[in-house]
């Protein structure tokens, strides 16, 4: 086999190679790592009162 032949040969391989090979990035949700709120807006539901707070007339 000549040398022309040989090298398109290697491309031709080297093409069907890579081409079944698919490339998909990393899916990275955007949510923060620290959350620190809860939802609740301070309170906890309930009967719960720290210590304290109810002195101050905040519960």
């Amino acid at each position: 086999m000549s040398r022309q032949r040989m090298f398109a040969l290697l491309v031709l391989l080297s093409v069907m190679l890579v081409a079944g090979c698919s490339y998909q990035p990393a899916r990275v949700k955007s949510e923060p790592l620290v959350i620190f709120d809860d939802g609740h807006g301070g309170r906890h539901g309930g009967d719960f009162c720290p210590p304290g707070q109810a002195k101050k007339g905040r519960c």
